[in-house]
């Protein structure tokens, strides 16, 4: 069987197309959910919340300085990077939404978006706290709030430290979607393997989906190539 009849013939290299299609669409929700759990994880982590500061017995010095939302962060991020993604997403879809009828995109989605979450706040919060600590006490010397003081000096600055981290991140996520196929996910790895089963040949349809993530990835690296440069300047 030649290569044409392998992906032309019933318009086989159609399951390719719609695999590719499920596989960005994942991954974009998931980048998204990404970002806002992994901001706002990283905010708790390095937040200063203590609610039992007024206690000043010595014998209870820890108790005094526990800071529950920092815990919770850090729990979060320890059990998420704890665990296989693969284990994440079956409980996502056999036990959070069993019962549910929800497109698989969407559990998909939210699975890698709380999966990278986890990841994207130790980014964060290493750009955040590798940042001179001078700058935020000058602002908040000058009467500038927490809230506006992270939003307008410390994170702007952070974002171009951990630009070229998160964009990796990025790609991580991007091939980790492959696994989505044990949720009977129509996903690129899933139409190779139709292909496969139509055609009894897995070498030519498995190095078309490795050709397409490599051009993805180099897409996305090039990307922040140009980022980059363009960042560097404005500096």
């Amino acid at each position: 069987m030649t290569i044409r009849e392998i992906f032309l013939g019933k318009d086989r290299y159609m399951f390719l197309v719609k695999g590719l299609w499920f596989s960005l669409g994942v991954t974009a929700l998931s980048a998204v959910i990404g970002i806002v759990i992994g901001t706002l994880v990283s905010l708790l982590r390095i937040s200063n919340f203590q609610p039992f500061s007024f206690i000043t017995n010595p014998r209870f010095k820890k108790l005094s300085q526990f800071n529950p939302l920092a815990f919770i962060a850090k729990l979060y991020v320890t059990i998420i990077r704890g665990t296989p993604a693969l284990v994440q997403l079956l409980i996502m879809y056999y036990v959070v939404f069993g019962s549910l009828a929800a497109p698989k995109i969407i559990i998909a989605g939210i699975a890698f978006g709380i999966n990278s979450g986890a990841y994207i706040a130790e980014i964060i919060r290493a750009g955040i706290q590798g940042l001179d600590k001078g700058q935020t006490e000058a602002a908040r010397s000058l009467g500038l709030p927490y809230g506006t003081t992270m939003y307008y000096i410390v994170i702007p600055q952070a974002v171009k430290t951990i630009l070229p981290t998160l964009v990796s991140e990025f790609i991580i996520l991007l091939k980790e979607t492959s696994i989505v196929g044990w949720i009977g996910a129509a996903d690129l790895m899933r139409g190779a393997d139709n292909i496969r089963a139509q055609t009894f040949r897995a070498f030519e349809p498995l190095l078309a989906v490795a050709f397409i993530y490599l051009f993805l990835t180099s897409i996305f690296t090039y990307i922040m190539g140009i980022v980059e440069r363009k960042m560097r300047l404005s500096d």
